[in-house]
């Protein structure tokens, strides 16, 4: 089976239109959506509409939460105070924009979906604001997949696709003891794990404002890395248009984050 995983929308319709027009040239036969439909882009009751209307199977993104919830600022999402704020204006926009029942279908999205020995989540099976970049610590890495009860672990959030292989992991485990005495070590190992992270449909941040998705393979367990030029002039104009900042649209034309970075890359969501 041929599987098209995408995520981070974020409101961009013509991009979606176009991965999806993507997706039925390479004949896949289903498709999973790792969330963050709504968010900076300026068509989020659209996008959710489309979504709907294919029937598509769809975690909850960090976006799609805080629409929901009430915005969270930690600092996992927004590295700086410029960034908080701009991330801001974005929420109030959207906030004031989605419908109803878009609000509702977004509250009820599930947290994780599983097929198989594959998992599928916005950030990771931790948090939907957690980071899983691709230089992280193998540990963690490993953990994460693990903890998802699964051999392939997709996730987005990062909007900068890639393919991990924990090839060979191991966990060691040290049990202490009322008494202070450890027992002795024992260690778990396990075949192999991947993380594959579908970048970003509507957001990209790899530095071109090309859509990316990805195809995987049940049978080969091969993964395609798919990146789709769009006319993404029209969504920046549509940005300007609408009144969001127009620093979305700058860094929408170029693939970039434009995020005022925090120290290390790897930070983990303290919730």
């Amino acid at each position: 089976m041929k599987l098209a995983v995408l995520s981070c929308i974020h409101g961009n319709l013509e991009a979606l239109e176009t991965v999806l027009g993507d997706i039925d040239g390479q004949h896949c036969d289903r498709i999973v959506c790792l969330g963050d439909l709504v968010g900076y882009g300026p068509y989020p009751n659209e996008v959710v509409d489309r979504v709907r209307s294919l029937n598509i199977p769809t975690v909850q993104g960090c976006w799609d939460e805080d629409i929901v919830e009430g915005l969270n600022a930690c600092e996992c999402s927004y590295p700086s105070q410029l960034a908080e704020r701009r991330g801001l204006q974005a929420h109030q926009w959207t906030n004031e924009v989605v419908r109803p029942d878009v609000r509702d279908y977004l509250g009820q999205l599930p947290l994780t979906w599983k097929e198989g020995n594959l998992s599928f989540v916005h950030g990771s099976p931790n948090s939907q604001h957690e980071y899983l970049m691709p230089q992280l610590d193998g540990f963690i890495a490993l953990e994460r997949v693990l903890s998802a009860e699964a051999d392939v672990l997709f996730c987005g959030h990062t909007h900068i696709p890639y393919v991990r292989s924990l090839e060979d992991g191991s966990i060691e485990l040290r049990v202490s003891g009322p008494d202070a005495i450890s027992q002795p070590e024992q260690q778990l190992t396990t075949s192999l794990k991947r993380i594959i992270n579908a970048g970003s449909v509507g957001e990209p941040r790899h530095g071109r404002p090309n859509a990316t998705y990805v195809i995987y393979d049940t049978e080969t367990e091969n993964a395609d890395l798919r990146e789709v030029p769009y006319d993404y002039r029209k969504t920046c104009a549509a940005i300007v248009e609408k009144g969001l900042p127009k620093i979305f649209a700058w860094r929408l034309s170029r693939g970039w984050e434009f995020a005022e970075r925090a120290d290390d890359p790897t930070h983990l969501c303290q919730r």
